[in-house]
C-alpha cells in the first residue's frame, strides 16, 4: 500500500498544551499549538498559535503569539501578532509591545503602556496633501 495510514499523518499535526490548575512550572516554553495556562507558570511562554491565560491562572512571562487571551493575571510583556484580549477577569501588569487588535471587556485590568501597529500588508499609503484655501476676514 502507498498511502500513508490515519496514524501516520497525526504524527506531525501539533498538539495543543496545558499547564493545568494546580501546576506549578518554571522556565521557556516554546510551541507551534495553541497553549491554555490553567496554573502557574514562571518564564517565557511562545507560541505560533494562541496563549490563553485562564481565570484561575497566574503567568509571571512575558508571552510572545499570534494572539493572546487574558482571563488571569499576567505579570510581563505582551506580544501579539494579531489580537489581545483581557477579558473582565483578566488582569495585565506589564506593556504591550505589539497588537494589532487590543480588546478590553469591562473589568479587565491593563496596568502599562500599549503599542499597537496595523499588520504588514494593511500598512497605510500615503495619501496626497489636500490644498487649503485661507479666507482673511476683518473684524468688524
Amino acid at each position: 500500500m502507498l498511502g500513508r495510514s490515519k496514524a501516520s499523518k497525526n504524527a506531525f499535526m501539533p498538539t495543543d498544551s496545558l499547564v493545568g490548575r494546580g501546576t506549578e512550572v518554571e522556565g521557556a516554553l516554546s510551541c507551534e499549538a495553541n497553549v491554555r495556562i490553567e496554573g502557574t507558570f514562571n518564564g517565557i511562554i511562545e507560541s505560533r498559535a494562541c496563549v490563553t491565560v485562564g481565570e484561575h491562572a497566574v503567568a509571571r512571562s512575558d508571552i510572545k503569539a499570534r494572539e493572546v487571551i487574558i482571563a488571569g493575571k499576567v505579570y510581563g510583556d505582551v506580544q501579539a501578532e494579531d489580537k489581545l484580549t483581557i477579558t473582565s477577569t483578566g488582569q495585565m501588569y506589564g506593556d504591550v509591545l505589539a497588537a494589532t487588535s487590543l480588546v478590553i471587556t469591562e473589568g479587565g485590568i491593563l496596568n502599562g503602556s500599549s503599542k499597537m501597529e496595523p499588520k504588514k500588508d494593511e500598512q497605510p499609503s500615503s495619501l496626497p496633501a489636500a490644498d487649503v484655501c485661507l479666507v482673511e476676514t476683518e473684524a468688524i
